[in-house]
């Protein structure tokens, strides 16, 4: 999993209808992004219809989990003592789509070490019934 293992690391995000696939995904190890069945284009945040096309044809689908980190910063300020700082906020852009963006943390390495341009893959943190999608350097 992940370098956090408290379940008071993190606030968890309130679950609705469109972004419980998202959320609940990574039970089974899945990242789901909403897709446009019309047009294929991604979707996220999840949302009922889609802004390329705005029809109403969408689903949560599978992508591959792997992505390139486009922007970072290491934060430092220990706003929540149950999560250790320093620790790496990332922007990751999804490899299916690279418009298609998440932010996220990047574990398994030094917050240092994340660069721009870095190759990632996801994992998932489990919280109560929240699967957090987090990204781990991929080995070169």
């Amino acid at each position: 999993m992940s370098d956090y293992k408290s379940p008071e690391t993190r606030i968890l995000p309130e679950i609705t209808d469109e972004s419980r696939a998202f959320w609940t995904g990574g039970e089974r190890g899945e990242l789901l992004i909403y897709k446009c069945l019309d047009c294929q284009g991604l979707i996220h945040p999840p949302a009922p219809a889609c802004y390329h096309c705005q029809s109403i044809n969408v689903a949560p689908r599978p992508v591959s989990g792997r992505a390139t980190v486009a922007a970072k910063t290491i934060n430092v300020h220990s706003f929540n003592p149950a999560m250790p700082s320093p620790f790496s906020v990332a922007i990751v852009e999804l490899e299916e789509d690279s418009s298609t963006r998440l932010t996220t943390n990047v574990i398994g390495c030094p917050p240092e070490s994340v660069q721009i341009g870095m190759k990632v893959q996801v994992e998932f943190e489990h919280y109560e019934d929240v699967w957090v999608p987090v990204f781990r350097p991929v080995a070169s």
